[in-house]
């Protein structure tokens, strides 16, 4: 009954989920992403927080050491400014690089480090101020405003104790040096921001576990769809193996006519034989225009009869020649010396076959 109502009961097969992949449709979490953020801007401030207190230190003592010698101009303020905002530039770029960094590095685990190509064409449904407006106020939107409710819910539980203790400390009523409050302030932000990142952890691996179920229940397929993928995919396989079958022997069809224009035929001697072809005008080094095993080294041979290619046996060499050489390349050049020798021997003892390999155009 399941099946006449289409009823999808059938896990995605590799090739949708392939497919849905470039399509962009697989799971993600921006909770992951966020906890990513976090944690790469947190190892960045541990790393280079003192460094940043530094700078800040001395930027804030040179300023305020010689606050009488400022002149007080427009032009002298908006130099100021400028060095400020370099300053702040200046400490804050680490932090900022880490977390761009944290951030594509989620983005990259959740997507299988794959660009999802049909997801990047336009598509002016997605700018469509109406069409997001629908979707701001549909039941889809009530599951995501749902999980920032829970999560600013869970990190002001978790939040609440540590933010009252800071609030309760003894620095807020007692006199402290400048030093002392910077170095409580780093503790305290220190302290909170470790609850939130953890709260973040758990809320963003449910999260994930929840677009997981999610992205699988919107794959799932009929058996009537994986039946059609099934005989799809075997057709194509067909189609593929006739096309390649076809290469295969125009290739074949081609190599064996090419043997009549070889200057030689080394062979094993009866189940491998190459064809060699030198121009010296043309070519820098001999090419193997032919090779074969068996029946085609049969096949091979027997042209070479009809042509009046010369045959020679050699069973190292055409070995050699046969496990490295490929059809239409040159000879491999460990072997230059053994197939001159070949060559030379050739052109002796038919010295017509020599004058016209040496008047080929």
């Amino acid at each position: 009954m399941s099946e006449q109502l289409g009823e999808k009961t059938e896990q995605a097969t590799p090739r949708k989920l392939e497919e849905a992949l470039k399509r962009g449709q697989f799971p993600r979490s921006a909770e992951v992403q966020t906890v990513f953020v976090l944690a790469a801007a947190l190892l960045a401030l541990m790393f280079t927080g003192n460094e940043i207190w530094r700078q800040l230190g001395l930027t804030l003592g040179a300023t305020l050491g010689h606050l009488h010698e400022f002149p007080v101009t427009a032009t002298a303020m908006q130099r100021q400014f400028i060095n400020a905002v370099l300053v702040v530039l200046k400490c804050v770029w680490p932090v900022l690089l880490a977390a761009m960094l944290g951030g594509l590095l989620a983005g990259g685990i959740q997507s299988r480090f794959q660009t999802a190509s049909e997801a990047l064409t336009l598509d002016w449904g997605r700018v469509n101020p109406v069409n997001g407006f629908k979707q701001l106020v549909s039941m889809k939107a009530a599951a995501p405003a749902g999980m920032a409710v829970l999560k600013l819910s869970a990190i002001i539980l978790l939040s609440y104790g540590e933010v009252k203790s800071v609030l309760s400390d003894p620095i807020f009523y007692s006199t402290v040096s400048a030093g002392r409050i910077a170095e409580f302030l780093a503790q305290s932000s220190l302290k909170i921001f470790l609850r939130v990142a953890l709260v973040m952890a758990v809320i963003a691996a449910m999260d994930y576990a929840y677009q997981f179920w999610k992205t699988n229940q919107e794959l799932m397929m009929t058996k009537q769809e994986v039946r059609e993928e099934s005989k799809n995919t075997e057709a194509n396989a067909a189609v593929k193996a006739q096309q390649r079958r076809r290469r295969r022997a125009k290739t074949q069809r081609q190599m064996l006519l090419d043997v009549s224009k070889a200057d030689v035929i080394i062979t094993n001697p009866t189940h491998l034989a190459l064809a060699l072809r030198y121009d010296p005008k043309t070519m820098k080094a001999p090419k193997i225009v032919a090779k074969g095993a068996r029946f085609n080294a049969q096949r091979i041979r027997e042209i070479a009869k009809q042509h009046q290619v010369p045959i020679i046996e050699n069973k190292p060499l055409a070995r050699m020649m046969f496990r490295y050489g490929k059809v239409g390349g040159e000879i491999p050049a460990q072997l230059y010396a053994a197939v001159a020798e070949v060559l030379a021997w050739v052109y002796r003892t038919n010295r017509y076959r020599y004058y016209t390999v040496q008047n080929r155009a």
